[in-house]
């Protein structure tokens, strides 16, 4: 798989907006980061990168990354402490159910969109969107390739 292909400039768009609805649900901050393989272990990777993207700055800790290593085709998604505390420990599964089952039909674009709102979704049981939120992260969609 060519990373400069996974997502075009359109799909691209769709994941941001997709990102910008879900977060109108729920005071958390939803990233979305691409990248080459990099090392051996991707959660490892995810990790870290959560942490570079300075997600556990996020005033109630509810920060949500998913990481994409395109070479290795591995999808993970990751929930800052805040949000892992209170949920119950199969809170993520449906959601990366639904992204790698897309994926696996390599409609990138349409699992992406489908898991950030249902991450949204789900999350506005336990973060509310507010008034007065702030989106405390960008939207945009990083990359390392």
């Amino acid at each position: 798989m060519i990373p400069d292909n996974f997502l075009t400039p359109d799909e691209e768009n769709q994941v941001v907006e997709a990102i910008r609805v879900a977060e109108k649900n729920t005071s958390g901050e939803i990233r979305v980061h691409l990248e080459k393989s990099i090392g051996n272990d991707s959660l490892d990777r995810a990790l870290k990168v959560f942490y570079e993207l300075g997600m556990q700055n996020t005033a109630q800790r509810n920060g949500v990354l998913f990481h994409v290593n395109i070479e290795k085709k591995i999808f993970s998604v990751l929930g800052d402490k805040g949000i892992n505390e209170i949920v119950p420990s199969n809170f993520w599964d449906s959601i990366k159910d639904k992204v790698i089952a897309e994926f696996r039909n390599q409609n990138y674009a349409k699992g992406l969109v489908a898991g950030i709102l249902e991450v949204g979704d789900k999350l506005k049981q336990y973060f509310p969107h507010q008034k007065d939120d702030v989106n405390e992260l960008s939207d945009e969609i990083s990359k390392n390739y």
